[in-house]
């Protein structure tokens, strides 16, 4: 890639280099031997020196089925964020439309219990809600991802566009958020810029805890004045535009990896049987950059039917079923997720006092 996604422009500045990694979303059958070009895909973010939008560089993948079951974190936030919007008087109309993401899930049964009526995304006069949580960043075209957005929200209409801040995922160094098939990771000063080059203003947002930080915006049509809420976000995020700042995340890969290896290993030596939980894509980067292997991880227990069976790519990990890993009875579990803890917590009794969650300091850190 040699111009930015949205503005086009050639000043792009590499902030996060990971080399050559596995593809985050093929998982091949368990028993399909490991072959080196399985881990042959580069993998690496830019930063627009213009618009400041934070991407992947290039993609020489090929999207596969997604097979992920949708946490019941997301689940929650998909609530949380329609209860805020309507009670700031946003879910105004009676059409709705939505962006999805292909991980699975969807906020329209929260609007159409409230009334509204399902329109596709070239509705006529554009719907009066229009919803895009965690899907945008799927889009190798961001500015016409943008304006096909635009275009879809009525005249008086509301664009609703959940993100992950890359502002969360600078500070808490969560450098695994960078994985193929994802093209943007945005900043609200960077998104602030691009829904104006598509003729929208940035009205209001919310933050929430989900993946460590993200936030929702709400956009109209037109220029109005943003609300005190998005000027101290977009206050908080100005350096998210700034390569020399989001190139901090360089700096928690080797210390993220090698202090993982570590651990294992020393679990190992010391005859601990190690599991993981979550088949996640954010996990394959991190198998491989540390090298981890079925020697120090036994098998990776993930919800998903379609996931198990398979394995990690690049690497002999299989996939089981959690009842699998609840069988295995194991030492320590490595929770790959940690917005899953509260979630398997409840659900799996059974492994109380065993969970570890993956870290960047690299060193797994126990439940509570």
């Amino acid at each position: 890639m040699s111009v930015c996604r949205a503005c086009g422009v050639d000043d792009l500045h590499v902030v996060l280099e990971l080399g050559s990694v596995p593809a985050a979303d093929h998982f091949p059958p368990a028993d399909e031997p490991v072959s080196a070009a399985e881990s042959a895909h580069p993998a690496s973010m830019v930063l627009c020196g213009r618009c400041g939008l934070a991407q992947l560089a290039d993609d020489d993948t090929q999207t596969q089925e997604p097979r992920g079951v949708e946490p019941q974190a997301l689940v929650d936030q998909a609530k949380a964020a329609v209860d805020d919007a309507a009670a700031a008087g946003w879910l105004r109309g009676g059409t709705v439309t939505e962006f999805g993401s292909p991980h699975g899930g969807t906020w329209i049964p929260n609007l159409t219990e409230r009334g509204f009526v399902e329109v596709g995304h070239e509705h006529p006069g554009g719907a009066d809600v229009v919803i895009d949580s965690l899907g945008i960043m799927h889009e190798p075209d961001q500015a016409a991802a943008i304006r096909q957005r635009a275009a879809a929200t009525a005249p008086d209409g509301v664009l609703l566009l959940q993100f992950h801040s890359l502002a969360a995922i600078v500070a808490q160094g969560q450098w695994n958020a960078l994985r193929h098939g994802h093209f943007a990771y945005y900043s609200l000063p960077a998104l602030v810029r691009l829904l104006a080059d598509a003729g929208m203003s940035v009205a209001t947002a919310w933050s929430y805890d989900l993946y460590g930080g993200t936030v929702m915006l709400a956009a109209v049509h037109g220029e109005v004045r943003s609300d005190e809420r998005v000027r101290d976000i977009v206050d908080r995020e100005a350096t998210m535009t700034d390569p020399d700042v989001v190139r901090g995340l360089q700096r928690v890969v080797d210390r993220h990896t090698g202090g993982l290896r570590d651990w294992l290993a020393a679990e190992a030596a010391a005859g601990r049987c190690v599991y993981a939980y979550g088949a996640a894509s954010r996990a394959v980067a991190v198998f491989s950059l540390a090298g981890v292997e079925s020697s120090l991880v036994t098998a990776v227990a993930d919800a998903s039917p379609g996931k198990q069976g398979r394995r990690m790519p690049g690497c002999d990990v299989p996939i089981v079923s959690p009842a699998e890993l609840i069988a295995a009875q194991p030492d320590r579990v490595l929770l790959m997720v940690p917005d899953l803890l509260s979630e398997v917590s409840t659900r799996y009794p059974e492994l109380d006092g065993r969970w570890h969650v993956d870290g960047a300091d690299g060193y797994p850190t126990p439940e509570g």
